[in-house]
């Protein structure tokens, strides 16, 4: 359909022919559902995954959080800040290394951990998705994601 004094818009450039749109859509969509939860945790969702790895992993370097979160340090810093503010981590110079600054779960931390066990859960709860097909888009975009990070990264 074109519209008077426009020419065809290409298939290409036709919104519903977009990878991007639908993953952008969701992302959205996902972190306004995550926040309904998290913010009675004080939480943001990028403070939540930050978290998550940290309860994985911690102590580590903030690099390896950088690295595993997909976020730059200037971008962590503050989030880190304010998750330090919130009393949950602890950030510290390494005694090998005094240019890597490590972190390290408070008490706080570990039991916001609980606290965060029904989030998921919560927001599953919410979809009308088979639990099949949500397995199956996680593999799926864990295949991508690596690829539009070496991609990112070739600018």
């Amino acid at each position: 359909m074109s519209v008077e004094g426009l020419s065809e818009l290409p298939p290409q450039l036709e919104l519903d022919n977009q990878l991007c749109f639908p993953l952008y859509a969701a992302s959205r969509l996902i972190t306004r559902l995550y926040q309904e939860k998290l913010a009675a945790l004080d939480l943001t969702y990028p403070q939540y995954i930050v978290m998550m790895i940290l309860w994985e992993r911690a102590p580590c370097a903030i690099k390896v959080v950088s690295e595993r979160a997909l976020l730059n340090t200037n971008t962590l810093t503050p989030l880190l800040k304010r998750l330090e503010s919130l009393g949950f981590v602890i950030r510290q110079r390494s005694v090998d290394d005094e240019r890597v600054v490590m972190l390290h779960l408070t008490d706080k931390g570990k039991k916001l951990q609980r606290d965060c066990e029904c989030v998921p859960e919560a927001l599953l709860s919410k979809l009308d998705v088979e639990t099949d097909e949500l397995i199956q888009l996680k593999e799926i975009m864990s295949r991508l994601l690596p690829a539009l990070s070496r991609a990112a990264e070739l600018k």
